[in-house]
């Protein structure tokens, strides 16, 4: 997963990380400033959801030992001692803000006086970027995001969490709770932050009728040849996978994260016959949204705050979730099993899902925060409904970002699965 502006020569190398309060890389700072504008400008129709329905106060049980993950046998920390002055966090663009980027975003000088720790964060461009820097030891806790979470529980580097030790960790939603991408063995691995999904974004005027299935993208892009856009990252193949899922049921795919061979090269083939329609692949999302304003771009896959974003600049755009479903993201804080800090690793966990701080960062950010309660703390009163929060029958419908490994994720056992690696080679050859 790549996630804001692409990393560039001025960030330091995993091997010789360098800590800053909340840095001020100039990509970040922009991102920062402009998405807090989008979100108070993104008012839309209709009331707060209550929090009710299926799936709301229904635990999961979709842990990834059914599939055959063998993490070293850690344990998690039974108690919390003295909190030791420090916490070193790895996170995304705009999770560990303390006011330097925008002084309307400062949810960590309030932690720091409250337990003594203080913040020292780095800001990572990519999951990839995000497991180099958990192996060098020298970071307590990361944001990781489903296409990294996997890599960090199977080598070691992430520890079991103790969730007793997170008194918020009570209300997150359960849908978020010992999930595949964040446990083991009923065992949580981590704390949930929050969630999106990766809808498909079209021109009003220029796209019609208007799409509500992935072919858009896909068998029916022709028309929008040279005007195509999509997420520039290997876990897109899922996105292909997902499609792929609903529209040839003869390749029996269950799960986007585990193919098969067969499997793997049908949704592989399909993604380089996209490539011919395909105008530019994205990471940046300010990219994204000037391509929209310009035409450049007119239909693709998005996030929702960039939609919110583009339409708030004058791009006549929608967003909507396909009718197969979509792929999407849920972040989660896992803590280091080298951490030299871990108290205060566990104080900041249980500090960035309280009610008002989740709805400060969800807002701020632009995803659906992971705390049932924070949608009360949130300002604008059309924001859960416009992130689907509390919906949970909307997330059922989002196969979220679970990193790729050979014992295949969907259960079976007489084959074998492509593992991320392979996933990484083939985006190579696809964009050609």
């Amino acid at each position: 997963m790549i996630r804001g502006a692409p990393t560039e020569s001025g960030i330091p190398s995993p091997s010789a990380p360098s800590f800053h309060l909340s840095p001020p890389h100039p990509h970040t700072v922009e991102i920062s400033l402009r998405l807090h504008r989008s979100f108070k400008a993104a008012a839309a129709a209709g009331a707060l959801l209550l929090v009710s329905g299926c799936g709301l106060f229904t635990e999961s049980d979709a842990s990834s030992s059914a599939y055959g993950l063998n993490p070293p046998d850690l344990k998690a920390q039974s108690k919390l001692g003295k909190t030791e002055g420090q916490v070193n966090l790895i996170a995304w663009a705009g999770y560990v803000e303390d006011g330097s980027n925008d002084p309307k975003a400062d949810w960590v000088s309030s932690f720091e006086q409250r337990t003594g720790c203080q913040v020292k964060s780095k800001v990572a461009a990519s999951s990839d970027e995000m497991v180099k820097l958990m192996k060098t030891g020298n970071y307590d806790a990361v944001s990781a995001s489903g296409d990294a979470s996997l890599r960090l529980i199977a080598s070691g580097d992430a520890a079991p969490v103790n969730t007793d030790l997170v008194p918020n960790y009570q209300d997150v939603f359960f849908g978020l709770k010992k999930q595949a991408w964040n446990s083991f063995d009923g065992q949580p691995y981590g704390i949930p932050h929050g969630r999106g999904a990766n809808l498909l974004m079209y021109n009003t005027q220029q796209v019609k009728p208007a799409p509500t299935s992935w072919s858009a993208v896909f068998d029916d892009a022709s028309p929008h040849k040279g005007h195509v856009t999509a997420y520039d990252s290997p876990i897109y193949i899922a996105d292909a996978a997902l499609y792929l899922r609903e529209t040839q049921p003869g390749l029996n795919i269950e799960n986007p994260y585990a193919l098969d061979q067969d499997q793997f090269d049908a949704a592989v083939a399909l993604l380089k016959d996209q490539n011919a329609n395909v105008g530019e692949y994205w990471s940046d999302y300010l990219k994204e949204v000037s391509a929209f304003k310009s035409g450049d771009s007119t239909v693709g896959t998005t996030w929702q705050v960039i939609a919110n974003l583009a339409a708030d600049e004058g791009a006549k755009v929608k967003a909507v979730l396909p009718i197969e479903g979509a792929t999407g993201w849920s972040d989660t804080w896992m803590i280091s099993a080298k951490a030299k800090h871990p108290n205060c690793a566990y104080k900041w966990m249980n500090w960035i899902i309280s009610p008002k701080v989740n709805a400060e960062v969800a807002e701020y950010y632009g995803e659906a925060p992971s705390n049932i309660k924070a949608c009360d703390e949130i300002s604008d009163d059309a924001f859960c409904d416009t992130y689907h929060a509390t919906d949970e029958g909307y997330w059922k419908d989002i196969a979220f970002w679970t990193t790729p490994i050979e014992q295949c994720l969907d259960g079976r056992t007489e084959v074998k699965c492509v593992p991320y690696a392979k996933w990484v080679q083939a985006w190579t050859e696809i964009k050609g």
